[in-house]
């Protein structure tokens, strides 16, 4: 009889995390995951990316199952290419949150994702993308943002780090958006109420799994909520003071397979 999967449900984000620098998947990670699939256990890619900028991360995997994308805005199912739910940001209130948040600090430069499975990343002028690898569309004023349905909006200043950006975005915009900060040059408007939790909760609905079945990876202050859900999370040696706070257990970075390592060690 086989022994019981210590967790049957490994929730992974993606930068920093399961993805080296250069956007690529190290063969031992592919490895550890295979087994992890061998084992009977799932994974679940858990990421601030909107689906269509995991779709082909996920095709090269060869994985068609779920993934959470748009910091829990989006559950995709990647067989079917299709959503499976999703939630937008309203572009009224983004707009007005903008307006609160330049009140305090001055300009920045915006960018959105717009919703759906072939939605587009656009940027204003001014925007760097902190991802250069990952396809944006530059459009020529802010206005040209909110043409079609957004799932968030995407936040830098030219003189603020990012905590004190996200603190004082927090501060102003009250009930109007949800304020993350996914990695270095990444803070983000999202629909109020909408985590990585709401969406890795979902999910596992789907799965017919549960919290305690569940192990969670991750590096910034936005995996903080999935790192609540979950029974066990692990932060990586290279994650945010505030994720590894919080962490039940501290791996290697991401640049040294930490995700790996932690699997060998559970499904050896």
């Amino acid at each position: 009889m086989a022994a019981p999967l210590a967790y049957a449900l490994i929730a992974t984000d993606l930068d920093g995390t399961l993805l080296r620098g250069d956007d690529t998947l190290s063969d031992r990670s592919r490895i550890a995951l295979a087994r992890v699939a061998a084992a009977g256990a799932r994974h679940l890619v858990v990421t601030g990316r909107p689906a269509p900028r995991v779709r082909p991360l996920l095709e090269d995997l060869g994985s068609r199952g779920l993934a959470v994308c748009g910091q829990g805005a989006q559950l995709y199912d990647a067989g079917a290419d299709r959503l499976l739910w999703s939630v937008t940001l309203d572009r009224e209130l983004a707009e007005t949150a903008l307006g609160k948040i330049e009140a305090e600090v001055g300009q920045v430069y915006a960018a959105v994702d717009q919703d759906g499975v072939d939605g587009l990343t656009l940027i204003e002028p001014g925007y760097l993308m902190p991802h250069p690898t990952l396809p944006a569309v530059r459009v020529g004023r802010r206005d040209d943002l909110w043409c079609e349905p957004i799932s968030k909006v995407l936040l830098r200043h030219h003189a603020l780090e990012d905590d004190e950006l996200a603190s004082t975005a927090r501060s102003v915009v009250g009930s109007l958006a949800s304020v993350t900060m996914s990695g270095p040059g990444t803070v983000e408007l999202q629909p109020l109420g909408i985590t990585k939790a709401t969406g890795l909760a979902l999910a596992a609905q789907h799965l017919g799994l549960r919290p305690s079945d569940t192990i969670a990876f991750g590096d910034m202050p936005n995996d903080i909520p999935m790192f609540d859900w979950a029974a066990h999370g692990v932060a990586m040696a290279n994650a945010h003071p505030e994720l590894k706070a919080v962490a039940d257990e501290v791996t290697s970075s991401n640049e040294d397979d930490g995700i790996a390592l932690v699997l060998e060690r559970l499904f050896s």
